[in-house]
């Protein structure tokens, strides 16, 4: 079992960063690809970023790539998503996910079985 907690949320202007921080707890954290996804109010969820369990891939969404960038610290047991340059269409409810059954990354929302509760971003124009 793993545990998800999301913090690092907030209001923020356009044009402005926020890093997000996800926590981990239970065994094996560090041997799942951990990924970010978020859902804007009436929209599905989607995609952000992701990353292998060494950190040594990763993949983005292609309206965040370049602007946001996922990291991971195993001896911590947490996820960190820096977002830069923030857009109004950012806003979102943000989670974290771990996927325990692939050791590749994946990108839609039902390959991950362990969610947190999301953390809101809301960035004004």
């Amino acid at each position: 079992q793993v545990q998800l907690v999301e913090s690092g949320g907030g209001l923020v202007q356009a044009g402005g960063s926020l890093r997000l921080s996800c926590a981990a707890s239970g065994r094996a954290f560090s041997g799942y690809p951990m990924g970010w996804f978020r859902q804007a109010p009436g929209k599905e969820r989607e995609f952000v970023a992701a990353l292998t369990w060494s950190g040594g891939t990763t993949y983005y969404a292609a309206s965040v790539k370049g602007r946001f960038a996922i990291s991971r610290d195993n001896a911590k047991n947490t996820v960190y998503l820096q977002m830069n340059s923030l857009k109004p269409e950012d806003t979102a409810v943000y989670y974290c996910a771990a996927d325990s059954r692939n050791r590749l990354i994946r990108t839609t929302p039902y390959e991950y079985d362990y969610w947190g509760q999301g953390t809101q971003v809301t960035v004004s124009s």
